[in-house]
C-alpha cells in the first residue's frame, strides 16, 4: 500500500478532523524514528497513519485495533504492519508484545504525540515552533491537564526506545514540526 492509498483508506474510515490530525502526527513520529532506528520509513509511516483508523467505529477494547488489523490484513498488508497496529493496544500485548522496534515505537509515540499537540494548543502562540520539552514535562506533572493521557506509558515509551524522556519529547516535537500547518499548529 502506498502512502496515498493509506491516506484514502484513513478518509474512508475516519470522519473527524482531530483523529485525522492525530494520525498525521503519529505517522510523522514513526517516520522520524524509523530514520533514527534503521526501520523502513514507508512501512513505519503507514503504521502511524493507520493505527487508529477503526477508532471512530470501534473505540472499545478489544475491537479497537483488531478491526483495523483485520481490514489491513484483508487488503494484503505486510504482517509486520498488522502486528504493529495490534501492538499499539495494551490489551493485545499478550499476542503482540513490544518485542520489535516498530512495535515499541508505535506504542511509545502514540500517547506522546497527542499530549504534545494538546500542550501546543494551550500555549499563547498555538504553535510547535516555540515548543520545548521543558514545557511538555511541566504539563505532564499537571494531572488535570489532558487527564486521559497515560503518563506512565509516555515514560515507559522513552525507556523502551532507550532514550531519556527529554530526548523522546524533543524527537516527537521535531518530527511533527514540519507538519505544523496541517495540524493547525503553525501559530
Amino acid at each position: 500500500m502506498t502512502r496515498d492509498e493509506g491516506w484514502q483508506l484513513l478518509y474512508e474510515w475516519i470522519a473527524g478532523d482531530s483523529l485525522r490530525k492525530h494520525a498525521l502526527a503519529v505517522e510523522a513520529a514513526m517516520r522520524f524514528y524509523a530514520g533514527k532506528l534503521g526501520g523502513d520509513v514507508e512501512q513505519w509511516g503507514l503504521v502511524g497513519l493507520l493505527h487508529d483508523m477503526d477508532y471512530e467505529r470501534f473505540p472499545e477494547p478489544p475491537a479497537h485495533a483488531q478491526k483495523c488489523a483485520e481490514e489491513l490484513a484483508r487488503r494484503g498488508l505486510d504482517e509486520e504492519i498488522v502486528g504493529a497496529v495490534l501492538a499499539h493496544a495494551n490489551w493485545m500485548h499478550d499476542k503482540f508484545p513490544l518485542d520489535r522496534p516498530i512495535r515499541k515505537t508505535i506504542w511509545a509515540v502514540d500517547e506522546l504525540t497527542g499530549f504534545v499537540i494538546a500542550v501546543a494548543l494551550v500555549r499563547p502562540s498555538k504553535a510547535l515552533s516555540d515548543l520545548a520539552a521543558k514545557s511538555v514535562k511541566k504539563k505532564l506533572k499537571e494531572k488535570s491537564f489532558a487527564a486521559a493521557v497515560d503518563r506512565e506509558q509516555i515514560a515507559k515509551g522513552a525507556e523502551l526506545l532507550g532514550v531519556s524522556l527529554d530526548e523522546h519529547i524533543d524527537n516527537v516535537i521535531a518530527a511533527i514540526r514540519p507538519i505544523a500547518k496541517e495540524l493547525g499548529l503553525a501559530g
